[in-house]
């Protein structure tokens, strides 16, 4: 059963919660620039509801909203900047990746209102990223035929490119590069075919 997760709505989003250690940056390496809404500056405390005996983490509705409004703007008025957003909820803030753009920027401001949001940049866009996800889609056959079998293959959140899952990522480290050329944002990663349940 081959699954292809196409982790791009043109603009994807990110949920961690309480899982590891909140000072942990290794989740979201620290691109070159950035910066952060004045919401950041306010303590807040993580939410969390019951669901079946555990405790579980959730977003508060105030930085919901913001995420909403940064997420429908991002994908349809700045689609040349806006590559995903990442949700923090035990910092209780979310990471929006862009390509900078002073636009952007000032509606990132606006939607966040009183809510943290940390601005990072990003090589690639959610749109320019697309268009190399819909390339390797459309080569599915021609990939297969060559005895690379793409199981998985989503945009990742931060813009740093495309990831393509397969069983032979050292062969597709050297054959992908080959048709769509070095410059290609393509992250190759070792990935076992998806089992069916039951």
């Amino acid at each position: 059963m081959l699954r292809l997760v196409s982790g791009l709505t043109l603009g994807a989003i990110l949920m961690i919660g309480g899982c590891g250690d909140p000072d942990d940056e290794a989740l979201t390496p620290a691109p070159a620039g950035g910066w952060s809404t004045a919401g950041c500056e306010l303590a807040r405390q993580p939410e969390s509801i019951m669901v079946g005996g555990l405790t579980m983490p959730t977003t508060p509705a105030a930085l919901d909203a913001a995420i909403t409004r940064i997420d429908q703007g991002g994908r349809h008025d700045f689609r040349e900047s806006y590559a995903g957003i990442e949700v923090d909820q035990e910092r209780v803030r979310a990471l929006v990746y862009r390509v900078p753009s002073a636009p952007f920027d000032d509606f990132i401001r606006q939607a966040a209102q009183n809510t943290c949001i940390v601005v990072r940049d990003a090589p690639h866009s959610a749109a320019d990223l697309g268009t190399w996800h819909d390339r390797i889609v459309a080569d599915l056959s021609f990939w297969t035929a060559r005895g690379i079998r793409i199981v998985t293959i989503g945009a990742r959140h931060d813009g740093s490119g495309v990831e393509v899952g397969t069983q032979d990522p050292d062969r597709a480290r050297l054959e992908l590069p080959a048709r769509y050329g070095s410059r290609a944002p393509l992250v190759i990663v070792d990935a076992a075919p998806v089992q069916p349940f039951g």
